[in-house]
């Protein structure tokens, strides 16, 4: 049967390819996010979520896709709380808003995938908040997991790695330093810049995501990318070591 999908930034990246599968498959998939022609939302909006929401009228939606997000680098102690606040507003709040208003539009079968990061697993240099608010979506989707144990809705958490979208040309990057720092802050985040040739094609990552997505009975999160090894090392290696490592890959 044609089920009804609803991804936030579908318009572009990973949001973008997961839609096209889904629609090859003959899904109805509805694309919530600023560009929107039929369904323009900024998730960053309450009043913008309930009317995307409303033109769906009384359909159930099967499977939520919460894709919209941004990136931010920047040392913690110069990072302006302007964006520290986009920043959550969009990758945090934003999913918050738009999961509180599709949950009684939900199937009772339904699924619910929140796109973390591997960067919600281990922290980075001078990528902190954006580690902060991905942890908090990773926090949040095990919390709703649990909550919804008594339904038959699966909520899972999906954290890829470096993927090749247009996510690093729009990170929001700030390289303003002082003594403590010197050039660490631009070198450290064109180092990680410098990776893009190297990076997960966004039609191959989409592909696993909806092999995931798929599946009958979903686990509570799926790592993609390279990034799986450092993950298997964080649970048995000591904190210090890993910090360690972490610092002498990417403080440049």
């Amino acid at each position: 049967m044609k089920r009804l999908i609803v991804i936030t930034g579908a318009s572009s990246g990973i949001g973008l390819e997961i839609k096209k599968i889904f629609e090859k498959k003959g899904d109805r998939v509805v694309d919530f996010s600023r560009s929107s022609n039929e369904y323009p939302c900024d998730v960053t909006d309450k009043n913008s979520i309930a009317n995307a929401f409303s033109k769906l009228g009384e359909e159930k939606i099967d499977i939520l896709i919460n894709c919209a997000g941004q990136g931010l680098s920047g040392a913690v102690e110069l990072t302006s709380d302007e964006q520290i606040r986009k920043l959550f507003d969009l990758n945090f709040f934003g999913l918050i808003d738009v999961t509180k208003t599709a949950l009684p539009k939900l199937s009772p079968t339904g699924k619910i995938i929140n796109i973390s990061s591997t960067c919600a697993l281990f922290p980075l240099p001078f990528r902190a908040y954006y580690c902060a608010s991905k942890s908090a979506v990773s926090m949040v989707t095990d919390g709703l997991r649990m909550e919804l144990k008594n339904t038959k809705i699966q909520v899972a958490s999906v954290c890829p790695g470096e993927i090749k979208t247009k996510f690093t040309k729009n990170r929001v990057k700030n390289y303003e330093t002082n003594e403590r720092y010197l050039d660490s802050v631009e070198k450290s985040t064109k180092f990680v810049d410098s990776h893009e040739n190297k990076r997960m094609p966004a039609d191959v990552a989409a592909k696993k995501i909806v092999k995931f997505i798929e599946k009958k009975k979903l686990k509570p999160q799926i790592i993609i990318g390279k990034q799986k090894v450092l993950y298997f090392f964080q649970k048995i290696f000591p904190k210090t070591v890993i910090i360690k490592v972490i610092q002498k890959l990417f403080v440049k």
